[in-house]
């Protein structure tokens, strides 16, 4: 029984990785709620850099608030491996930059990735492939899947073909475009997933991951494509948080038109860019230009979320609550 368990695993992985664009509905994952009918996680991203510009550090953070909050699992928004991504399945990044990095007790759960811009720059097939969570058992990492955690329900999206830059500026970098061509086919395919995925699932808190911003003021700004095919859907479908990186900081902003919550964590290494473009202060409720990470707890009435920097100090701190009516 559990040969052909991981026989069909494996099946799974091969499909996604030949079939992204023919595959009818996302791939789900099932992840068990505490007794308590609770979850706890945190999120980072932009971290892949062999432990320097203090990634060593906010690990040793993470794994501190990590035990403290007994966590389930982490969320990582993207640009896993710099500067170029992984260059196959037995690049030594993977060890340098992830087992090596992250080795506090309280970190050896499921890690739940998606690709940035910059793994796309190297294989990135090679961090969607089964081989790496046999190095890791940790390592789960699909260009759009479905974690389902019944009190909530996570939808992890690929954003990076979605950015025309990347197809239209001067070539300074390659990208692995493989299983993504054609383009247009694939993002439809994306947004149809997903806007089914989200009218058909009836968890009390919907979260989307993505690696790019929707809204942010910072270096990057706000990315006008996921405005234009992605944010509508999300709105449409209730969704309570969007969930990101990219723009190497922490940042909280509200919506003014919805209850939708955009929360960036891509301070997992290098960053202080130093800019920071006009907002809102009706919608900004918090922004640090530096490192650090993000944890959130969820139950079926309330969620809690904190931004911590790599001293482990409180940043911010935010909550939200929801009565017991399911809603459909």
């Amino acid at each position: 029984m559990a040969s052909m368990k991981i026989l069909n695993i494996f099946i799974s992985f091969l499909l996604l990785l030949l079939f992204p664009a023919a595959m009818a509905e996302l791939h789900r994952l099932e992840h068990p709620v505490n007794t308590d009918g609770s979850i706890s996680f945190l999120v980072v991203g932009d971290w892949g850099r062999r432990g320097t510009f203090n990634q060593s550090q906010v690990a040793q953070q993470m794994g501190i608030i990590g035990e403290k909050l007994n966590i389930d699992f982490v969320v990582s928004t993207g640009d896993n491996f710099y500067d170029d991504g992984l260059t196959g399945v037995d690049d030594p990044a993977f060890e340098e930059s992830f087992t090596n990095v992250y080795t506090a007790p309280s970190l050896q759960k499921n890690w739940y990735n998606v690709l940035g811009n910059h793994d796309y720059r190297g294989d990135a097939l090679a961090q969607l492939s089964p081989i790496l969570k046999q190095k890791d058992n940790r390592w789960i990492c699909m260009r759009s899947y479905i974690v389902n955690t019944d009190v909530a329900e996570f939808f992890f999206v690929d954003t990076t073909p979605f950015q025309d830059m990347y197809f239209t500026t001067p070539k300074d970098h390659t990208y692995d475009w493989r299983n993504v061509m054609p383009r247009k086919d694939y993002l439809s395919q994306v947004l149809k997933d997903l806007d089914s995925a989200l009218r058909e699932s009836s968890a009390k808190w919907k979260i989307v991951v993505g690696h790019h911003t929707i809204k942010s003021a910072g270096h990057h700004g706000s990315s006008e494509e996921l405005g234009v095919h992605i944010l509508p859907i999300l709105q449409a479908n209730n969704v309570d948080f969007y969930l990101n990186g990219h723009d190497h900081c922490l940042e909280h902003i509200s919506s003014s038109d919805s209850p939708l919550q955009f929360l960036t964590s891509g301070g997992g290494s290098k960053s202080w860019r130093g800019d920071m473009n006009w907002w809102n202060p009706k919608e900004m409720k918090f922004y640090y230009d530096g490192q650090g990470f993000m944890a959130m707890q969820i139950t079926q009435t309330q969620v809690w979320i904190q931004f911590f920097d790599i001293f482990g100090n409180i940043l911010h701190k935010w909550s939200a609550s929801k009565n017991l009516v399911s809603i459909m």
